[in-house]
């Protein structure tokens, strides 16, 4: 019986001891995690910021007035290591307002060290914006270029609200107050307030390709019909300054006396530095992703599928493609 009780007592010791050592791996295990996050984020003093060389700042997807970014420009304006800065622009444009705010930002970097916009696939409507506020833009022969305009759009679900049996009541103050709304098809006073805003927008808009690309203000209209022009055609029609990527974009740099044999690096944007934020972060959810043996584009799928442009409101320039068939009404 003794024997059996010291086996007993020598199981519970070695049990609480691997409950020890497990509690102590996972705490081990967590603190490399926390201070992995830290040491490969874009802090100031791990990333090299601090010695000179060519920052890289990227545009990407649909535009909105980015607090994260109007922040990221103004550190790179005013952060002295940086010699010039290398603008990657891949947008189908956004918000109109969005594009203004990023625009005056870069304008702002512009004034104190050389900037250059290098496109990707695409940079329309205020993606375009964006670009033209860089002293040069470079982009691919194949990559998409311009849909220079402002437009405005809404749903009109008064026949769907009919056939349901549902009726709006409206009480305002005035006619054009809230219009045009969802419940009802605009009046003529309203489609033409709409108009006279987005072609003041549009005014504007036309201005600024003029002032940056050195249009006279019949090259710039003829430009600004909304079309899209690949790279060629566009360093044709002189809406950017040269054809190729990264390689062009550090010789034009070279040319402002700006070191091509400095460092780029990339300012990426600030992730909370929670615990949460570690675990839900863009790197982790792409590692999680491969773990589980799912493709890394599926998070890139459904943040499109899920649908940024299906919430701009307000004036936007953006371009799209509708997905009608040709020949489709």
């Amino acid at each position: 019986m003794a024997n059996t009780a010291d086996a007993i007592i020598d199981r519970r010791r070695l049990r609480r001891k691997l409950t020890f050592w497990r509690a102590f791996t996972l705490f081990l295990l967590a603190a490399a995690l926390i201070s992995f996050y830290f040491l490969t984020s874009d802090s100031d003093g791990f990333s090299g910021k601090r010695t000179p060389h060519i920052a890289k700042v990227r545009v990407e997807g649909t535009i909105f007035e980015n607090d994260e970014l109007l922040k990221r420009l103004q550190d790179v304006e005013n952060s002295a290591a940086v010699k010039g800065v290398i603008l990657t622009v891949d947008s189908p444009g956004g918000t109109t307002a969005g594009g203004e705010a990023i625009y005056e930002a870069v304008r702002k970097v512009a004034l104190k060290k050389p900037v250059v916009a290098q496109v990707g696939t695409l940079a329309a409507s205020a993606g375009y914006m964006i670009a033209s506020a860089s002293d040069h833009i470079v982009a691919r022969q194949s990559s998409i270029i311009g849909s220079i305009g402002v437009l405005f759009q809404y749903p009109d679900i008064s026949e769907l609200l009919a056939k349901l049996g549902v009726k709006v009541e409206t009480i305002k103050s005035s006619p054009l107050k809230a219009e045009p709304n969802f419940f009802n098809p605009a009046s003529d006073e309203a489609k033409a307030m709409i108009h006279r805003m987005i072609i003041d927008s549009y005014d504007w808009f036309v201005g600024l390709v003029q002032e940056r690309r050195k249009f006279s203000r019949e090259q710039a209209l003829a430009l600004a019909d909304g079309s899209v022009f690949t790279g060629r055609q566009a360093i044709a029609n002189k809406l950017i300054d040269e054809l190729g990527g990264e390689d062009e974009a550090l010789g034009w740099l070279k040319t402002k006396e700006v070191n091509d044999k400095l460092p780029v690096i990339e300012w990426k944007p600030v992730e909370k530095s929670s615990l949460l934020g570690l675990f839900f972060s863009d790197s982790a959810v792409k590692m999680l992703t491969r773990y589980l043996g799912i493709p890394e584009e599926s998070s890139g799928m459904l943040r499109e599928l899920t649908g940024d442009r299906m919430f701009l409101d307000g004036l936007v320039s953006v371009w799209h493609v509708d997905g009608k068939p040709v020949g489709a009404q």
